[in-house]
């Protein structure tokens, strides 16, 4: 389901020059739990940190392209949508990112919607 930028509540993650590229930064956010990644393009991509097969934590795995590699068991993951590759399956939630003034934020569902 995608969520409407209107939808979201803007949360201040990092400076963008603090951001390493093709490193993760583990970000919370009221019980969330978020691995923010800057990716060799500058684009930033922005995902549940927990591997959907064994809970690894995907802000310490390796990013190759758009994609990174659960430091647990190798599954590799597609950035901007969140799905395991093929042999494996499952799917991690995505989340929305933008840049304003030199700081990064993610988008998280509004509360109403997070209960729905």
């Amino acid at each position: 389901m995608s969520v409407k930028e209107e939808q979201l509540v803007w949360v201040e993650a990092v400076s963008y020059e603090e951001l390493a590229f093709n490193t993760g930064k583990t970000i919370r956010y009221q019980g969330e739990e978020v691995a923010l990644f800057k990716l060799s393009s500058g684009k930033l991509q922005a995902i549940q940190n927990r591997c959907p097969h064994k809970d690894g934590v995907l802000a310490e795995g390796i990013v190759c392209d758009e994609h990174v590699f659960c430091p647990m068991h190798d599954r590799k993951i597609h950035l901007p949508s969140g799905l395991v590759q093929l042999p494996d399956t499952g799917c991690v939630k995505t989340y929305s990112t933008k840049l304003q003034d030199g700081i990064v934020y993610i988008g998280f569902a509004k509360a109403e919607e997070l209960a729905s």
